[in-house]
């Protein structure tokens, strides 16, 4: 079986700008019950036509719903998988196991996937997980290469996801409470304040009086629980080899322009290898420092004491919304001029080719050497055959 690219979806733009670089299948949350409920996430409406669009590209939805539940939440949820049970989405993920019994008791045909949440490291766990229903499971980040290859192993006719890129927890398999503790906002369910990414002192409870320790840091600060950014575009080798059937990509928070680049570019090393180009696409958006936490066996070097989140060596500038008879028409997502250089980003043989800016108007036909309105329309002579969706990006500091 060809591996899975899997990419986040936060909106059903970002699960068009997925599908569109490459992906074969998107996650998403609904409204409720999914850990990222700051993300736009989806109505029922908005599932049902999502599913819809997918289902048309010949490409897969799975639906999240792996909040942590309390008592009150499962009349809810009953109504909820009732409604993904007449949608049909490709799987639902789920890190309860009450929610889990409650999912194959109301849409017992809706394949089961258990998220990275149950922090599934061995092959008894998911063997029990395949006896209880699961068709796959979302392993937990703590895993070696290895360690995947011997629950592949032992539990072979189970589908196995792991994390090849994106932001990683500090703590293990997300199961965090800083949150909860500082802010009164619940980790595991779906409201993270990313207290990890704060800064922090160190204070010693010895002696009669506790002391503030002083850490040494510079100008970018001192992040003593900031992970890296989990990077795996060169293992994927390994991974498949391993049994990983579908490689996931985090991040329903993040902007579409993080999604197409990551997307991308993981798209063309599946499908033609990994390359120099291709690994510096993956520090064109913004992002922290790279990791392969774990996946080559134990690691020290996980945390990041840099700023929370470097900007990438590439500036979001433009979306295409058009092109015909020489010009192109773009929306404007970051200020660009007249005579600007600027790179194309698009699934296509355009990519990475360069344009210059001329003969810049806007969205009336009045000639403009500053296109500075935000999410204007402006237009300009392109000579690339570039298509809706194609992102310009500038190199610029």
């Amino acid at each position: 079986m060809k591996c899975e690219l899997l990419a986040p979806a936060g909106s059903f733009e970002k699960c068009k700008t997925a599908f569109r670089f490459g992906a074969d299948a998107v996650y998403l949350g609904g409204k409720l019950f999914s850990l990222r409920s700051f993300s736009e996430n989806f109505s029922s409406e908005e599932l049902e036509e999502v599913v819809k669009y997918a289902h048309g590209l010949g490409k897969k939805v799975y639906v999240c719903a792996n909040i942590f539940a309390r008592n009150d939440d499962f009349p809810a949820l009953e109504e909820y998988f009732g409604t993904l049970d007449r949608l049909k989405p490709d799987g639902v993920i789920v890190s309860d196991p009450g929610v889990m019994t409650l999912l194959k008791s109301v849409a017992p045909d809706l394949p089961l996937h258990i998220s990275t949440q149950m922090n599934t490291l061995n092959a008894r766990t998911a063997a029990l997980w395949k006896k209880l229903g699961a068709t796959r499971v979302v392993l937990a980040r703590e895993l070696s290469v290895k360690e995947i290859a011997e629950i592949h192993r032992e539990v072979p006719d189970l589908e196995l996801e792991a994390f090849v890129h994106g932001a990683m927890c500090i703590s293990y398999s997300g199961r965090c409470l800083l949150s909860d503790y500082f802010t009164g906002r619940q980790s595991n369910r779906g409201e993270c304040v990313q207290a990890c990414r704060f800064r922090y002192q160190i204070r010693s409870d010895e002696g009669k009086k506790g002391e503030w320790y002083e850490i040494e840091e510079d100008q970018r600060g001192t992040y003593l629980l900031n992970s890296k950014d989990l990077n795996l575009s060169g293992h994927l080798k390994e991974l498949e080899e391993a049994g990983v059937c579908s490689f996931k990509i985090e991040g329903r928070m993040k902007s579409e322009y993080y999604l197409a680049t990551v997307v991308n570019a993981y798209r063309r090393i599946l499908d033609g290898g990994l390359s120099k180009e291709l690994s510096e696409e993956l520090y064109a958006a913004a992002r922290r420092e790279f990791t392969t936490a774990y996946a080559l066996g134990e690691n020290r070097e996980t945390v990041s004491y840099f700023d929370e989140r470097p900007e990438g060596v590439k500036k979001f500038i433009a979306v295409v919304k058009g092109c015909q008879d020489g010009r192109v028409r773009v929306e404007m997502r970051n200020r660009f001029l007249e005579g600007e250089e600027l790179e194309i980003l698009s699934p296509n043989e355009t990519f990475r080719k360069k344009i210059t800016v001329k003969n810049l108007a806007d969205e009336q036909g009045v000639p403009c050497a500053d296109a500075k309105l935000v999410q204007g329309i402006y237009t300009f002579d392109c000579s690339f055959p570039l298509e809706e969706g194609d992102i310009l990006r500038s190199t610029r500091a």
